[in-house]
């Protein structure tokens, strides 16, 4: 097995400075470092001197267990939940539930959670646990109801290179949180058709299939399925799960809705004083500090909404609606349910729930942690080790052959596929057809002129009629130059599929794999032995991006 590392851009310039370590005004908005090994010793040390920070291990286990039993009952999950009645600290990394777990990045933050989890326990010399948080209490069904995989049509030339998205349309009602967004049994049985349809038939289908049916028939709502599925792929590596909008889980984080509720003017005043600190470092926030936001938000009638501070209270955007603080703690104390955290205060109330060693983090998501350092002090906390999760292309044999066959580089692809496919093409126009068209345009122009010039010397309205003409016609010309070059395209549609399907194999859609292409795309093709391979890939605390050849 091959792997090469490569260099993807961070996309955030405040990430790039926190991993590469080139700013120590950045390293201190987190106060600790991956990269640091006296870091992690600091981190393990406070945890077990701060227990009284979080709920307890028994209550948490309690709960993790009730929840994992569902869905991710499994042997080695279960003794990592041992391991945390026990006292053990964890690495968790997090995402909102996805069709059939969304996109690719969804199983590399899950495959680095496990390594980080692995190396700290080595470290340590102690257990740490790997878990997943399914961030369920979210409500943005266009971004979790889809999956995209690559479509099974062909023609004489093999696979066509083209995408295809499996979807589930949401449910007539009000836009709650995707955990609590229920699914008729149908719906699973339409989308699994529509997988079907657009795989290709393998060796691994009808298996893959089998097991997504069989976990299908359990699930409720796409979380459900999510976490299933996890459990399908991860289970046997003791990855736990969790689920935040669980009513065993929200039992836990009601004294942290208190703290959050009581405290919440110091938490603003938090959040505004760490925007401050990022933007005078040179950097822009990726993530609204919105004065006068609570940071929370409440489910009303079943709807999830923003809380904004109101006189002393909070009310809903619109203000249809307020509440007391006293109301609002009462409701923290007995009905915890009723709330959920907004992108600021979940990092918080991760903390609260779980002993957390370390968070494996995307780029986006370090971007914003970056202005929680303060709020975590405000409640007496500090910050746990942010570990930048690991990035994957996979590369098939197929891929790959195109590649060498097209002299095709990884950056090439990536950066500007559309100007090499272009001009694979030029190389081949023994016509010259784009310079015999021009030099068309250029004579025509050239004719044209003097009865352009003799229309608007007999009446000068004529010139702007002349142009328009001229206009028209190079636009005639432009559209016989587009339909020539497509049949001169044509005469070498095998090689231009071959090239396509690198392209849409590597970076669909015009962005990385990771962020597009679903791993039942994988599945269907390699069974899930591809899956150990993402494991036996180098790991490195500071993350990185590597080319896995299968």
């Amino acid at each position: 097995m091959k792997f090469e590392s490569v260099q993807l851009p961070f996309g955030q310039p405040i990430t790039e400075a926190y991993i590469n370590r080139s700013n120590p005004g950045v390293e201190a908005l987190f106060g600790s470092h991956a990269a640091e090994p006296a870091h992690w010793e600091k981190r393990l040390n406070w945890l077990n001197s701060h227990a009284d920070k979080r709920t307890t291990a028994s209550g948490l286990a309690d709960a993790l267990a009730r929840y994992n039993a569902v869905s991710n009952n499994q042997p080695a999950v279960n003794s990592n939940i041992d391991a945390i009645r026990a006292g053990a600290p964890v690495v968790v990394t997090g995402q909102q539930a996805g069709l059939w777990t969304g996109p690719l990045l969804v199983i590399h933050k899950a495959v680095t959670v496990i390594a980080a989890a692995r190396e700290a326990a080595s470290k340590l010399g102690t257990p740490v646990v790997p878990v997943f948080w399914i961030a369920g209490e979210d409500h943005d069904w266009d971004e979790a109801n889809h999956a995209f995989v690559r479509s099974a049509s062909v023609s004489g030339n093999g696979e066509s290179a083209k995408l295809s998205r499996v979807a589930i349309k949401r449910p007539s009602g009000v836009r709650t949180s995707v955990s609590r967004t229920k699914l008729a049994p149908d719906a699973w049985v339409d989308a699994l058709q529509r997988l079907s349809q657009e795989l290709p038939d393998t060796e691994f289908k009808p298996d893959m299939l089998l097991q997504l049916e069989q976990a299908a028939k359990q699930a409720e709502s796409l979380s459900d399925l999510f976490a299933a599925t996890l459990s399908l792929l991860f289970g046997k590596y003791g990855l736990v799960l969790l689920d935040a909008d669980e009513p065993v889980i929200r039992a836990l984080e009601a004294p942290m809705f208190e703290q959050m509720i009581t405290r919440n003017d110091e938490l603003e005043a938090a959040y505004v004083g760490a925007a401050s600190d990022v933007q005078e470092l040179g950097f822009k926030l990726s993530a609204d500090v919105t004065p006068g936001s609570a940071n929370l938000f409440m489910f009303d009638e079943g709807e999830r909404v923003l809380l904004h501070k109101d006189e002393g209270g909070f009310r809903n955007r619109k203000s249809t609606k307020s509440w007391t603080s006293a109301e609002l703690l009462d409701v923290a104390r007995n009905e915890p349910q009723q709330l959920s955290n907004n992108v600021l205060t979940r990092p918080i109330m991760q903390d609260y729930v779980l002993p957390v060693l370390a968070v494996v983090l995307g780029p986006g998501e370090i971007a914003y942690w970056a202005l929680t350092g303060r709020a975590f002090h405000v409640l007496g906390m500090e910050m746990p080790i942010v570990v930048p999760r690991m990035s994957y292309t996979l590369v098939e044999q197929t891929a790959a052959k195109y590649m060498t066959k097209f002299e095709l580089s990884f950056d090439d692809i990536a950066h500007r596929y559309a100007a090499r496919r272009e001009a694979w093409l030029k190389e081949r126009d023994e016509l010259g057809i784009e310079a015999r068209f021009a030099e068309v345009k250029a004579q025509f122009k050239l004719v044209y002129q003097p009865v352009m010039d003799m229309a608007a010397g007999i009446q000068q309205g004529l010139r702007d009629l002349s142009e328009s003409n001229l206009q028209r016609i190079e636009r005639e010309l432009a559209y016989m130059e587009a339909r020539t070059k497509d049949a001169h395209a044509r005469r070498f549609d095998t090689a231009l599929s071959q090239m396509d399907w690198a392209a849409v194999s590597l970076w669909p859609d015009g962005k990385p794999q990771e962020r597009v292409l679903n791993m039942a795309d994988f599945w269907n093709r390699y069974g899930l032995s591809w899956v150990d391979k993402l494991l036996e890939a180098p790991y490195s605390s500071q993350g990185g991006h590597w080319m896995i050849y299968l």
